[in-house]
């Protein structure tokens, strides 16, 4: 058990104990391992794709994902060689695309650098896009099963806990010192198990909300669980809140084909195509938007936007509530520009096309709202568009769930 001492100053065991700590862990996770398909053979180029996709995503969402992404692209030659387009699109849905953009730099790297062989080496593996502290730790030691540590949220939830850290773990402070005691702890040999332990026991066990205190093989151990208020660790800084966006998206039709723009390479949703939409200045109203909106594609239409509805969609820092419209160009207008004043590409898409093109979340639920047949309608990003009567008036409004985070 912790001493009194330590539970006043926070501090974490002697030495002494991190042998029992530990034993104990390693014994409960060679039990209650879930089977993964990464945790089959500890293949290190699986690893390194199990840990971006599980980046700010459950392991729940990204099993599905990783099968496909296997059978796509089994090796890193095959991410080295794919185009962008088809590397986002494999990535559709799980956010974050930047994590699929430096997946193919990455590889493109491994390829010319160190002979198409990823590098066991965490040093080596830091100096990689989109491979950080985190993830470069846990591809050396559960890929390779290397003696190094490796803090993710899970880790940083457990250690702040065990040891009733007082700084709070979403700091550089607080963080600093997580990493200095999962360094300590990592074994020479069997990183791999200890790690995986870790990060094991704080999706299972020591979980954010309810931990199952009287299930943890280190409840022991925990300076948190002997004070009574597990719950009050770790301390964590609060985050800001997220800035609310206002704006309208137009879903512009020419026969079954609806207008796309391809967004910048990098930022938000670089790379994929969308349903076009704008932020709405101060004070402007959805008339002014729109009009902003087309300004520039000269396309004449066959009668104003009609309104179909709101989206609501939920980004890390931003909170979207867009009013989506629906119009038709004239059949005879056959072409539209290439590109948007800014540069943007355009293309029409007919629904064999858009089922091929990476699109962003937000268009799929615009598109769920107004333009599939109604048996067909869905929403992918598990948020609940807001629909208007046929007329173009106000509906009743039922709250809508809120998309996931990408």
């Amino acid at each position: 058990m912790v001493s009194a001492r330590q539970l006043r100053k926070g501090l974490p065991p002697q030495r002494g104990k991190d042998g029992a700590l530990r034993k104990a862990l390693l014994k409960w996770f060679a039990e209650a391992r879930r089977p993964l398909p990464w945790r089959e053979r500890y293949d290190p180029y699986q690893v390194w794709i199990s840990e971006i996709m599980l980046q700010q995503t459950q392991v729940e969402t990204v099993l599905p994902y990783f099968a496909r992404w296997m059978a796509a692209f089994p090796d890193v030659a095959a991410v080295a060689g794919a185009p962008q387009e088809e590397l986002l699109k494999a990535w559709e849905g799980l956010g974050y695309y930047s994590r699929a953009r430096n997946l193919g730099r990455a590889a493109r790297r491994i390829v010319t650098d160190h002979g198409g062989v990823l590098p066991a080496s965490p040093e080596v593996l830091r100096s990689l896009p989109g491979i950080g502290p985190y993830t470069a730790g846990a591809i050396a030691s559960i890929g390779f099963n290397i003696s190094t540590p490796a803090v993710d949220g899970n880790v940083s939830r457990v250690l702040g806990r065990l040891f009733a850290l007082p700084d709070p773990v979403n700091t550089p402070r607080g963080q600093a010192r997580v990493w200095e005691i999962a360094a300590r702890l990592v074994p020479v040999r069997n990183a791999r198990a200890f790690n995986e332990g870790l990060m094991e026991l704080g999706a299972l066990v020591c979980r954010a909300r309810a931990p199952a205190c009287n299930a943890c093989p280190l409840a022991n151990h925990c300076a948190a669980y002997a004070r009574g208020t597990p719950e009050a660790f770790p301390r964590k800084q609060p985050r800001a809140r997220r800035r609310g966006l206002r704006g309208v998206l137009l879903l512009l039709g020419r026969g079954k084909r609806v207008l796309l723009r391809k967004r910048p390479g990098e930022g938000l949703w670089g790379g994929l195509w969308e349903i076009p939409w704008l932020e709405r200045r101060r004070g402007e109203g959805c008339a002014a938007a729109l009009a902003r909106l087309l300004d520039g594609l000269e396309l004449p239409l066959c009668a104003p936007p009609r309104k179909l509805g709101v989206v609501d969609h939920g980004l890390t820092h931003i909170q979207m509530h867009l009013d989506c419209y629906r119009a038709e160009i004239k059949e005879e207008h056959s072409s539209a520009r290439a590109s948007t004043p800014s540069g943007q590409p355009l293309r029409w898409a007919a629904p064999g096309t858009l089922r091929k093109l990476p699109l962003a979340r937000l268009s799929h639920k615009a598109i769920a709202l107004g333009w599939e047949p109604a048996h067909q309608r869905t929403d992918p990003g598990g948020g609940a568009p807001r629909r208007t009567d046929p007329g173009g008036g106000p509906a009743p409004r039922p709250v809508g769930k809120r998309g996931k985070m990408v």
